[in-house]
């Protein structure tokens, strides 16, 4: 049975774990127990650090900025901004390009459209399974009050 309790392979073919999983999507059966996808863990993982949610805010807006450029705008030294950059771009969250003497970090879409696409398919089987149980609830409701109809 898959972590939402369905029994079923996964959220609208996204990878749920396992040998069998990784095998038929080609992809890795993830680090967290294989609920989504590794590219996903490792987004969340990054995501999960208020730092570098802000770090990514401020790459973000600046279209690209230096480690000591971002260390100015954060309570924390270089130091602690570089490594928290090196985790987002292992997460392929942002990417360091050399211009001369500094590295400049610009943001890279591509795996926070991946997480926010295997969210939005999370979330459309969530609504499935809710629809699913106000059926049920809705059919239950309609059959007492039939039966209390035609006993009363």
């Amino acid at each position: 049975m898959d972590a939402a309790g369905s029994g079923g392979g996964g959220v609208a073919g996204i990878v749920v774990g396992g040998a069998a999983d990784a095998e038929n999507t080609g992809g890795s059966s993830g680090s967290s127990g294989g609920l989504a996808p590794e590219p996903v863990d490792e987004v969340l993982a990054a995501l999960a650090d208020p730092t570098r949610r802000r770090l990514l805010d401020l790459i973000s807006a600046r279209g690209a900025a230096s480690a000591t450029e971002l260390a100015g705008e954060l309570p924390v030294t270089r130091q602690a901004v570089v490594k928290h950059l090196a985790v987002l771009d292992a997460a392929g969250l942002v990417v360091g390009r050399r211009l001369g003497r500094e590295v400049r970090y610009e943001v890279r879409s591509a795996a926070l459209d991946a997480t926010a696409r295997w969210m939005t398919a999370l979330a459309a089987d969530w609504d499935r399974r809710l629809a699913r149980i106000k059926a049920v609830a809705e059919a239950a409701e309609s059959a007492e009050a039939a039966a209390r109809d035609s006993t009363g």
